[in-house]
């Protein structure tokens, strides 16, 4: 996306030219003088090519994008004021407030916290944002010293980042974030589809559900990138909420781990016992013998999730509610082509959803085995930050989720 962070002092001067409707009355409440601000309006047109105001006889009005970038602008400033309140509750008694604060930072300042926070290192982190060391210091120790709170701790291994930066460093991200959704939003007023939807995915939807959604939107929206990240869920969800990611699909966890989140449940598949088609267990099931039961299962070595997901849990549970002695010879791994081949090569035995193995069923790769589980449903759904507002894109997207979701149940 060719989109850089504005400067923030233009940003606030858009906002107080909409709420007051006239440069002359916006100078004076930004300190700067009308032909300033004039300069500055010209220079947020030009980096979203687009006009903001329509420029009338009784005052200066937003026009369709002026709107848009409004409502993002505020998102923006409103996220910042959040994360610099957060941030100055840990330092010393001071007289001006965190709206003064937020007034006085910089976008400069702003990206050298967030770089530093995240490298934990001035030299990791000038080369990520593409600027000098010394540079980088000195707009970090300027913002350390406008908020009078320690934003880095020297450790035994570099610095460390305290509460107040890590704070501010998230609320930061996710006011930039709002920006960039803006940009996209604008963009699509002027009929240019850019910028692209960064989701994180786990296994339950990679096979069932996110391919055939990823077709069905880039045949509507071929401009539009989109990045799939594949990550553990404790991963994911950090990044859903430092603003990097713009949702998760994939299994929900109940109740939800943080309270700044909201889950959509899209669909319930049954998890069933995988193994290969010349498994003992499968061989004894199709011929005059007792189908087999729990108690069949421990004898055999098993592939597992890592401990803590819903699945692993589900499997734990299989054993526990019928005093069974959970089996022991474990492989633990989240890779469906290495659970796939180490189900193939062994009499390995698996807990897993059918909606993720349906190729390996339909070509008889892999075989299900008879034994009746009870309570196993797995909820796949959308995890969303509670405050995001996703751009018309993006719901379009999402919505195209629930559909191939809905097509899922009716097979």
């Amino acid at each position: 996306m060719d989109f850089v962070i504005p400067n923030l002092r233009h940003l606030r001067v858009f906002l107080e030219v909409a709420e007051q409707k006239s440069i002359s009355k916006a100078a004076p409440r930004v300190f700067l003088s009308q032909p300033a601000i004039t300069q500055a309006l010209a220079r947020l047109e030009d980096m979203l090519q687009t006009e903001l105001f329509e420029r009338r006889a009784e005052g200066m009005y937003p026009t369709a994008s002026g709107d848009v970038w409004y409502n993002r602008v505020e998102r923006c400033i409103s996220c910042l004021l959040q994360g610099t309140r957060e941030a100055l509750r840990s330092g010393s008694s001071r007289t001006q407030s965190a709206q003064q604060m937020v007034s006085l930072l910089t976008t400069t300042q702003l990206k050298a916290l967030v770089a530093v926070t995240e490298a934990e290192n001035f030299s990791i982190a000038s080369r990520a944002v593409g600027v000098s060391q010394s540079s980088l210091h000195r707009a970090a120790r300027e913002l350390e010293h406008l908020l009078q709170v320690p934003l880095f701790e020297k450790t035994s291994t570099g610095i460390s980042a305290t509460k107040a930066a890590q704070a501010l460093a998230r609320a930061t991200k996710l006011a930039f974030s709002e920006l960039y959704q803006g940009y996209s939003e604008v963009s699509a007023l002027q009929f240019r589809e850019v910028g692209k939807i960064v989701l994180g995915s786990m296994p339950l939807a990679r096979t069932s559900i996110l391919p055939e959604a990823i077709i069905r939107f880039s045949e509507r929206h071929p401009d539009i990138d989109i990045q799939v990240v594949d990550a553990p869920y404790d991963d994911l969800l950090h990044h859903l909420r430092h603003g990097d990611l713009d949702f998760l699909i994939g299994a929900l966890r109940f109740p939800p781990p943080v309270d700044d989140v909201l889950q959509e449940e899209l669909l319930s598949p049954p998890l069933a016992i995988i193994c290969r088609p010349a498994h003992p267990l499968l061989i004894t099931a199709s011929g005059d013998l007792a189908l087999p039961t729990l108690n069949d299962l421990p004898r055999y070595p098993w592939v597992v999730p890592r401990e803590g997901t819903p699945t692993r849990k589900a499997f734990e549970a299989l054993f526990e509610q019928h005093d069974i002695k959970p089996p022991q010879r474990l492989v633990e791994t989240s890779s469906q082509i290495l659970i796939r081949e180490l189900l193939r090569g062994s009499d390995r035995l698996t807990l897993i959803s059918t909606h993720q193995i349906e190729h390996e069923l339909n070509t008889g790769l892999l075989s299900v085995l008879p034994v009746t589980l009870e309570h196993t449903r797995r909820a796949i759904g959308i995890t969303l930050r509670q405050n995001w507002q996703a751009t018309p894109s993006q719901m379009q997207f999402l919505d195209i989720l629930r559909e191939q979701a809905a097509a899922c149940r009716d097979l």
